[in-house]
C-alpha cells in the first residue's frame, strides 16, 4: 500500500508539473504573438468575455473565452466602499443587477449578496467577482485587459502581482507618451501599456508620432469613427515600426460600419480590418470571429 500511495504522489507531482510547463507555454506563446507585430496572427479579445452567452464581466464569461480558444479577455474593474476591487462595466450596478447604486457606496461584502442578470434581465447563478478572483481563472491561460483601471492601477498591480499573473496583463488608456510616462512610468517596463487613439480627434497622428519616437508601444488601439481615415493608410508602416494594430469590431462608430452584427449575417465583413492591417480585434461575437481567422489561417 505504501509503493502504490508513492506511485500515486509521483503521479501527481508529475502532472503538475506538466500542467504549470503546459500553462507557461501558453502564455508564452501568447505573449510572443503579442510581442510580433509583423506576422499575420490576428489576435481575439473578447469584450466583457462571451456576455451573450453569461453575464458580462462574470467568471463564467471569462471561462467561455478560455475554452473557445480566446487570446485575450477585456475585463472591466471598480473600486468598492471598503477598498475591493470587483469586475463591474459601470460605476453603478443599476444595469447588471437587481439593485442600484455605486460601486464605490457599497461594501465587498454587499456586493456579493448580489446575483449577475443576463441580457434580458433574468438572474442568473453569477456573482459580482473580484479581481483576484477573475486573475486566478485567467491564470496561465489567457491574455487580460484590465479596462477602466488607469487611476487604479497601483490596486490592480498590486493583485496581479499576488496572483502571479503580470505576464499577462494589459492596460490602456487615452493619453499622450509624456503623460503616460509622468503619470504611470514606474509600470512600463513591468506591464504592457497601450494608448488608445480616436482618429477623430485632430491630434491623432502626433500622439502616435510621440509614441513611435519616444517608445514603441505593444500596440495602438484606434477607434476609427469612417473607413475614409487617412491615418488608416498608416496602420502597416506603424506595424513595420513594432506597434501592432487594435481595433475594436464592436459597433460601427469604431470600425468605419465593419462590425460584428455585419459580421453575424456575412463574416467576410472581417476581410476590411485584414485588408488594413489590423493584428488585434476587440469583438462582441468572439466564436464568429475565431471561426472567420481560423478558416483564412489567421489564428492558430
Amino acid at each position: 500500500m505504501k509503493k502504490n500511495g508513492i506511485l500515486f504522489l509521483g503521479f501527481l507531482c508529475f502532472a503538475q508539473m506538466l500542467w504549470a510547463q503546459n500553462t507557461s507555454m501558453r502564455i508564452q506563446d501568447l505573449r510572443a504573438n503579442l510581442d510580433d507585430s509583423h506576422n499575420d496572427q490576428v489576435i481575439v479579445v473578447a469584450h466583457r468575455g462571451d456576455w451573450r452567452n453569461a453575464p458580462e464581466n462574470s467568471l463564467q464569461a471569462i471561462q467561455n473565452c478560455i475554452d473557445m480558444g480566446v487570446d485575450m479577455v477585456e475585463i472591466d474593474v471598480q473600486e468598492t466602499k471598503d477598498g475591493h476591487l470587483v469586475l463591474m462595466h459601470d460605476s453603478k450596478i443599476d444595469r447588471t443587477t437587481k439593485a442600484k447604486g455605486y460601486v464605490r457606496d457599497w461594501t465587498l461584502d454587499s456586493l456579493k449578496t448580489l446575483y449577475l442578470i443576463d441580457g434580458l434581465g433574468h438572474v442568473t447563478p453569477n456573482r459580482i467577482p473580484t479581481l483576484e478572483e477573475a486573475l486566478e481563472v485567467c491564470k496561465g491561460k489567457i491574455l487580460v485587459n484590465l479596462d477602466k483601471s488607469y487611476s487604479i492601477f497601483d490596486k490592480c498591480y498590486a493583485v496581479a502581482k499576488s496572483t502571479g499573473t503580470l505576464d499577462q496583463v494589459v492596460i490602456k488608456g487615452a493619453k499622450s507618451y509624456a503623460e503616460v510616462k509622468r503619470e504611470f512610468g514606474q509600470y512600463l517596463d513591468k506591464v504592457y501599456f497601450m494608448p488608445i487613439v480616436r482618429l477623430k480627434d485632430e491630434n491623432a497622428e502626433e500622439i502616435v508620432n510621440g509614441y513611435l519616437e519616444q517608445s514603441v508601444p505593444v500596440a495602438f488601439e484606434f477607434t476609427v469613427p469612417a473607413d475614409t481615415v487617412a491615418l488608416i493608410q498608416k496602420f502597416a508602416e506603424i506595424r513595420e515600426k513594432g506597434a501592432s494594430v487594435w481595433v475594436n469590431s464592436l459597433w460601427a462608430n469604431q470600425n468605419g460600419g465593419h462590425d460584428d452584427e455585419k459580421a453575424v449575417l456575412d463574416n467576410k465583413v472581417y476581410d476590411w480590418f485584414i485588408q488594413n492591417h489590423i493584428d488585434i480585434i476587440q469583438t462582441d461575437r468572439p466564436k464568429i470571429l475565431i471561426d472567420y481567422l481560423r478558416k483564412n489561417g489567421l489564428h492558430k
